[in-house]
């Protein structure tokens, strides 16, 4: 009985040690080796904060393929470890690791002129009046050198400085003139003969549809309040296709929502009226749960209609923006929270920008665009579906100026 005992155990003890072989024989053959010497690296071995890059970027030369890598977070600046596997030469899963360091080398934008003119004694905040941004600090610092005296005339040179955490510095000279108001006993007139006064001028609807109305294009207009009581079945017959209406507007930073007084007419006319509609919200969003909150204050006001155009971010507020402490990345994180909200929703959302504040400010939104350029001809070399190309438009229907606009179809923002 004792002998058959022994044996059970040592046949355990002999399975158990073939079991053992056999699963160090199976680790030798799959486990992963830190191996750095099948590749060679680029001598350059940071990155630009908020750019896309991959470990392809890096790598000079490598014996085999790359089978998968960590993905490389470019919004927190400082040191990486980063690691990915490979084949080498052999065939053979290898880890290779490597640094790579975030960097920023962006100077602070300030929208600073050359010259500023102010009355003796005229309440004036200059720093303020001076837009100074960052790519990635909420705050950067922003001071203007040199003395100036708002109650003595004369004229002040200046030096607007502005600098960030990472070191990176916008310096301009600039002027600013303080002078007196020239009162009435101080001016002298010239007379001057009669005439009669000239017509205002504008930009005629009809003129808009024959320059760029064609298979791939619609016309419409945008309005909202400003614009009063529209008959939107003449607005029609003019030719228009589509109108993007004001939804609402927030009150100030930290405001509350206000439904435009003439949204609700303006939405049910134009569909009445057979046209395609989309709306727009005037934004003072200073967070990311403020723009959802926007986003979904909007879809409620919009959800008994049909909408066939985008629903649109539209944030101009930027004579508010150094009081918010926003980076400019923050900002676009703000826009793509509204738009990413409204998409989820199942509608499309938009981002609204000029010329100037898409190329400046909104270069880190992944929504499609409805560009403002008033001209002729627009110069912008971005992307867009939409564009306003006038503030000065007259259109049967409608008393007063309004904003034209050009729609291009089969574009990815229309539903």
């Amino acid at each position: 009985m004792k002998r058959k005992l022994n044996k059970k155990i040592i046949f355990v003890i002999l399975l158990i040690a073939i079991a053992f072989i056999t699963a160090f024989i199976i680790y030798l053959n799959v486990r992963i080796v830190d191996d750095n010497s099948g590749f060679t690296l680029k001598s350059n071995l940071t990155a630009e904060v908020y750019t896309k890059v991959n470990i392809e970027d890096y790598i000079d030369t490598i014996e085999g393929d790359i089978l998968s890598s960590d993905k490389i977070d470019t919004k927190t600046l400082g040191k990486q470890e980063l690691t990915f596997i490979y084949l080498n030469k052999d065939n053979k899963k290898r880890r290779g690791t490597f640094e790579v360091n975030v960097t920023d080398t962006e100077k602070p934008l300030v929208w600073v002129s050359n010259n500023y003119r102010t009355k003796v004694g005229q309440d004036l905040d200059l720093e303020n009046t001076i837009m100074c941004v960052d790519n990635y600090d909420n705050k950067p610092s922003c001071e203007i050198i040199g003395e100036y005296d708002i109650n003595t005339p004369g004229t002040y040179n200046l030096t607007f400085i502005a600098k960030d955490n990472s070191e990176n510095i916008y310096q301009k000279d600039f002027n600013l003139t303080v002078y007196e108001p020239v009162t009435n006993n101080q001016t002298t007139s010239t007379p001057q003969t009669s005439s009669e006064p000239e017509e205002p001028e504008y930009t005629d609807f009809n003129d808009i549809l024959n320059n760029h109305k064609n298979e791939n294009t619609e016309i419409g207009i945008d309005v909202s309040k400003w614009q009063g009581d529209i008959d939107f079945e003449k607005v029609k017959n003019a030719g228009a296709y589509f109108v993007m209406i004001r939804v609402g507007s927030q009150s100030g930073t930290g405001g509350d929502y206000v439904l435009d007084p003439t949204f609700k007419q303006n939405i049910e006319n134009a569909l009445k009226n057979d046209l395609k509609v989309g709306v727009y919200f005037y934004s003072y969003a200073d967070s990311e749960k403020e723009a959802k909150k926007q986003a979904n204050w909007v879809i409620k006001q919009i959800k008994d209609y049909d909408i066939d155009l985008p629903i649109v971010f539209d944030f101009e507020s930027f004579d508010a923006f150094n009081e918010m402490e926003l980076s400019i990345f923050g900002l676009n994180q703000i826009a793509n929270t509204f738009i990413e909200t409204v998409d989820d929703a199942g509608y499309k959302g938009v981002l609204y920008g000029s010329k100037n504040y898409l190329n400046a400010i909104w270069k880190y939104h992944t929504a499609p665009v409805w560009l403002a350029h008033y001209t002729d001809q627009t110069d912008y070399d971005g992307e867009y579906f939409m564009w306003q190309m006038c503030d000065d438009g007259k259109i049967d229907g409608i008393d007063g100026y309004v904003d034209i606009d050009i729609l291009y179809k089969n574009s990815s923002s229309e539903n």
